[in-house]
């Protein structure tokens, strides 16, 4: 998969949703926000945490987006690497499968940023 292409057309399909039930769209960013800005814990742990749940819940779009916010919150590779290996021992099997697309999207992205 081309993960830079496939955030690019989520994002648009995103957008499109915005237009078609902006109230729910409003809704869910100030919850985003929300629970993003405030609390203990640092905007990194929240995504490792987000990004654990969306390959326990097999969310590629999901995976996407919060391996490239954990990219812009400053994690590294090696982070990255002992947060799926958490998933996998948590989720067996399908985790190993999703663990993988994670892993595969941060390296395109790396890739991509030239």
């Amino acid at each position: 998969m081309d993960y830079p292409a496939y955030i690019a057309q989520t994002r648009d399909q995103s957008r499109a949703l915005a237009k078609t039930i902006p109230d729910a769209m409003k809704g869910f960013g100030t919850l985003t926000r929300a629970v993003k800005d405030s609390g203990t814990l640092g905007l990194k742990e929240k995504e490792f945490v987000a990004l654990g749940i969306a390959i326990a819940v097999r969310c590629e779009a999901c995976i996407a987006f919060h391996v490239e916010a954990l990219m812009k919150a400053g994690a590294t590779r090696e982070e990255l690497g002992d947060v799926l290996a958490m998933c996998i021992q948590m989720g067996g099997g399908p985790a190993v499968m999703y663990a993988g697309k994670a892993l595969d999207c941060w390296d395109q992205l790396t890739a991509a940023k030239g």
